[in-house]
Order: structure tokens, then sequence, then C-alpha cells
């Protein structure tokens, strides 16, 4: 049986739409086993306990790119990351059925090969690539290869993860972004993702307000979500650092110095208040990204 433990994965992070990503300490686990025949697949909605499962997918396509044929598949979930709330939950799926296969086949694929059939199947490496190797990361797709690099970030802060219990599917958040921007938005965002990457590298964390403010995609997503922005507001009033929306929503992230201890409770406070239900989590940095045991 094979063990695999994936980070959840915040997209975007304000304006580096589709590139920047970052690994958090909040896991999927899959325990995955080769079998004499059938599909089990346990620990998730029944709705998705069968051969359209994410993770099952995965493998399938895994098996045909590697050449081997399997009697049978069994896949045990037990999660953390919610579905369809912009924190990485599909990229973990895929990650964990590329790997899975080619445990199982003794392809012997190494992390970079990994990476570009994962991002094959996701379509965009944003998630997949800090998912897979921990850590803060910038990755780029040009012609079917992943380019990317690791950001260090200075020590110092943590993330405070604000989760509705409503979700926002990828499709429906894609389809209100415009076919076209201004040349001044497409300024905006360059210069806020250079200097996002220059802050917190160089420990500048006070610039941080400023680089995760974004001009093509989180106005249009946001009125998708109910409260969003009375919610950003809020995080700014109790001292975020920045605040923006996790991968496509409709999770809110909110990036605080490591010391903040008033936050937590205050936002939970206004977040009460609202319609919706709000869960609140505290986080880290994922520096260790998937992790895999033979058990």
């Amino acid at each position: 049986m094979i063990k695999i433990r994936v980070p959840a994965t915040s997209a975007n992070i304000g304006p580096g739409f589709d590139c920047l990503g970052i690994a958090l300490n909040m896991y999927n686990t899959f325990f995955i086993e080769e079998i004499e025949k059938g599909v089990i697949i346990e620990g998730c909605e029944d709705k998705f306990c069968n051969e359209n499962n994410l993770v099952y997918s995965a493998m399938k396509k895994s098996f045909e790119k590697l050449g081997y044929k399997y009697k049978g598949i069994k896949i045990n979930i037990k999660g953390q990351i919610p579905v369809s709330r912009g924190l990485g939950s599909s990229a973990a799926c895929i990650l964990a059925g590329v790997i899975g296969a080619n445990e199982i086949a003794s392809a012997g694929l190494n992390r970079e090969e990994i990476l570009q059939l994962a991002t094959e199947i996701e379509g965009h490496p944003d998630n997949v690539t800090p998912a897979l190797f921990g850590g803060m990361t910038a990755s780029v797709y040009e012609k079917n290869r992943v380019y990317y690099s690791n950001i260090k970030i200075q020590k110092g802060l943590k993330f405070c993860t604000l989760i509705p219990d409503f979700q926002l599917s990828t499709a429906k958040a894609r389809a209100v972004l415009p076919k076209k921007i201004d040349y001044e938005d497409g300024v905006f965002n360059v210069g806020r993702v250079s200097l996002m990457i220059s802050a917190l590298t160089n420990g500048q964390f006070d610039l941080i307000k400023i680089a995760s403010k974004d001009k093509l995609h989180e106005n249009y997503r946001g009125n998708l979500i109910r409260n969003y922005h009375n919610i950003v507001r809020e995080c700014e009033k109790l001292d975020s650092l920045g605040t923006f929306l996790s991968g496509a929503g409709p999770t809110i992230m909110a990036v605080l110095e490591e010391d903040n201890k008033d936050f937590y409770n205050n936002i939970k406070k206004f977040l009460y208040n609202l319609e919706d239900n709000w869960e609140v989590k505290e986080l880290q940095i994922d520096y260790n990204g998937v992790v895999i045991e033979n058990t």
C-alpha cells in the first residue's frame, strides 16, 4: 500500500494569476493499492466514490502514459482540504493519482516528470507545483513544459484562512473573467507581482498590502461571494498585512505577522454575524510538499 500526503495550496496570492502558489499545513492523505479487480474508493462523499473520482481518473491517465495494465485499484482518502473552496483539492487529488500510478507501476518518474504529467492533467501548474515541492513557487506552462522557481520567504508570517460553507467551482469563477484586459491593468499586475516576490524574499512585509492588490480576477470573482468586499475591509482594519482570494475562491486568505494574536478571534466575531457560516483556520507554510510512504 502507498501512503501519499499532499498539502493544501493557495494560488494567485493576489496579483499572481495562474502563476504564484503556496503550500500550507492542511493535508489530504491518500492510501492507494492495486487489488485483484474492480475499483474501490472510500473516505469521500458518495458522489465521488466511483470511476469519475479525480484520483482514479488521474491514475488511469498516468497508467496509459506509463504503459502499465493494472488489475484493480483501491483508494482510501483522509481529507482535510475542502472541495471547491480554492485550496487546491483538485491538485492534491491529481498529484496523488499520478504518484500512486508511478509507485504501483514502478515507473521511476522523478518529481520533475511527475510535475509535467500532473500539470498536463490539471491544465495549469499554480497549485500543483507548490503542492509537490512545498513552499511558495512561481510557475508557468509553455509548450507543454512547466518552468518554475521556488521563492524563499523570510520568516515571520502566518496565514489566516477564512473558509465559507459554500462551494465555488473553478469553471464558474473563470466564466466571469473578461476575455480581454486593459493595458493599464496588465501593467498594474506585473508591478504588484514583482513587488510581492521582492517583499517576501527581503522580509519587507509592510509592502504586502500594496503588493497583494489585483485587477485581473478578484474584482470579478468577488461579486460571486456574498460579503466579500466587507470581509476584505474588515481584515484590513484588523491589521492584516494583505488579503486576497485563495485561488478561484471562495476562501479568503489574510496574511499576518506571526505574533498577531488578536486577528483570529476578532475576525471570527465579525464573520459570526454574516449570513453564511465561515470557518477560520490559522495555517503555516508547508515546506515539505508531497510525502510518500510505502507501507
